[in-house]
């Protein structure tokens, strides 16, 4: 059975400014989603799961899920602020999502095989589908063998400024130990990675792996969110900035022995829109891939 491609689209875009999963961005109007699908259908997903909010439904139906229908198997989700395990309600006032992790449960319903969760505003690269692809093609009746892919440091900085990562640590066998976010990565004046912690400049090897919120996971992952969920609320449901997050998870069944996460390495370059500044420069790298022949265009015809 082919692996599903499970793609978070529920953001609300307030610092882009927007809908950015609508953004056409590329020479053709393509937004950033669509150059995901098309290289996980060229990898060998065989089904395609977007999470969104049900407020714009119609708009996502009619401009993005009728260019895949008859390429691919598309599915439909919600990530609602309702929908919390039996005995919790939503605080009053709290209007944030439950984050990354809530919205991966949603998929439960319609996901049995093998899955990877990528974010719809990134560009992830051809090669990061492939070996994810790879890795999850053969794991239909396993469990808690999951993967992440770890971007190369050096290939997913920013010109306008410095970055937040997720900087990965791992074991002998390849498989993660601990994620630990820096929110000030940048290439400093004397060409060197740096990570920026107060006053102190912390060198990064060009090769360190971070995340970009490209994991792989089988089935199982879903009852083993639900379980650890009520205990999160539990503790935090009062925080109105309290999130459930995916590392989150992923730590919590690494350190029980329940799973592992092995960290597969990609020389794909990641780009994405954060904010509204970021959005042509995104346009200008996409119309030179373009150029060169690496994709079609228009994409999909």
């Amino acid at each position: 059975m082919k692996p599903t491609l499970f793609v978070l689209a529920a953001g609300m875009g307030s610092r882009y400014g927007g809908l950015k999963q609508l953004d056409g961005l590329g020479p053709n109007g393509e937004t950033i989603m669509d150059y995901s699908i098309y290289d996980a259908i060229q990898a060998g997903f065989g089904k395609i799961v977007f999470v969104i909010r049900r407020v714009f439904e119609q708009d996502f139906r009619d401009k993005i899920v009728s260019k895949y229908e008859k390429r691919i198997p598309v599915e439909i989700v919600f990530q609602d602020l309702e929908n919390l395990p039996n005995g919790f309600t939503v605080p009053e006032g709290r209007t944030k999502p439950w984050g990354t992790n809530h919205a991966v449960m949603m998929g439960k319903d319609v996901i049995h095989e093998p899955f990877a969760v990528i974010n719809s505003d990134d560009y992830y690269g051809r090669e990061s589908f492939k070996v994810l692809a790879d890795f999850l093609s053969n794991k239909e009746g396993k469990k808690g063998e999951y993967c992440m892919v770890g971007y190369r440091v050096c290939n997913t900085l920013s010109e306008s400024g410095s970055v937040a990562r997720g900087v990965c640590e791992t074991n002998e066998q390849g498989f993660l130990t601990k994620v630990t976010e820096r929110t000030q990565i940048i290439r400093d004046e004397d060409g060197v990675i740096k990570f920026i912690e107060g006053d102190t400049k912390t060198p990064l090897a060009e090769n360190t792996p971070v995340s970009m919120n490209m994991w792989g996971f089988t089935p199982e992952y879903f009852k083993e969110s639900e379980d650890y969920f009520a205990k999160f609320l539990s503790e935090n449901i009062q925080n109105p900035k309290c999130e459930f997050y995916i590392p989150l998870m992923v730590d919590i069944l690494i350190h029980a022995g329940k799973a592992t996460c092995a960290v597969l390495d990609t020389p794909s370059k990641w780009f994405g829109v954060t904010y509204a500044s970021d959005r042509q420069g995104v346009v200008d790298k996409f119309k030179e891939l373009a150029d060169k022949g690496v994709y079609p265009s228009p994409l999909f015809k």
